[in-house]
Formats: C-alpha cells, structure tokens, sequence
C-alpha cells in the first residue's frame, strides 16, 4: 500500500521524508531517532503492510512535531503509539485519534483502546 495522507484538523499527517524538498530525519533525531535507514524502512513498512506511519506535521512548514503508527496484528486488531517533540503532546494525541478512525475505517482493524 502506498502512504496515505491524512488532515486531523490543525495538524497534516503525511508519510516520512528524506529527499531535496522535506527532510524528516533532523526532527527525528530530535526524538531520539538516529538510525539512518529508519524514513527507508517506515517506506518500506507501508510497502508490505506491516507498520503504517505518519509524520505530524505543522500544515504551513510540513515541520514534523510527532511521529504515530499503527501495526496490525494477526487477529486483526493494532497497536497505536506514537512520540512527539517536547511541547507537541497535544499534536501527537489528536494525530493518535485521527490514525485510530483511520485504522477502523479504511484497513478494517480494531486499534487497542486508549
């Protein structure tokens, strides 16, 4: 499945990006994430569908504060869970709940509740 862009209201949730136009991974290491193939490998996840990713971004700047997923599971329910940057909890929970309806309604799955 190819990454798919979701609006939560303030915020625009959007795969992860390392090229010329948006670079993600200096907001990641921000977050504590350093390893170099990590925006190669979220790509790859969404490829296979075994994790799916969003960067939470700032709509004016495309500026990642956040970074939610969700892994399906076998019996068809999944685990949501995210991080964000000091002083952007508020992005990742409305993200968080925005991912959770999307996971419910456009994959069929039952994200674990809050």
């Amino acid at each position: 499945m190819e990454a798919i862009e979701i609006n939560a209201g303030a915020w625009y949730l959007r795969a992860l990006r390392a090229d010329e136009r948006i670079d993600d991974r200096p907001a990641l290491a921000s977050g504590g994430i350093t390893d170099p193939d990590y925006v190669a490998r979220r790509g790859a996840q969404w490829a296979d569908e075994s994790h799916f990713s969003w960067a939470v971004c700032e709509p004016t700047t495309a500026e990642l504060v956040a970074e939610v997923g969700v892994t399906p599971r076998p019996d068809g329910t999944a685990a949501v869970a995210g991080w964000s940057r000091p002083g952007h909890r508020e992005a990742l929970d409305v993200a968080a709940a925005a991912v959770r309806r999307f996971a419910a309604g456009a994959l069929g799955l039952r994200p674990d509740p809050v």
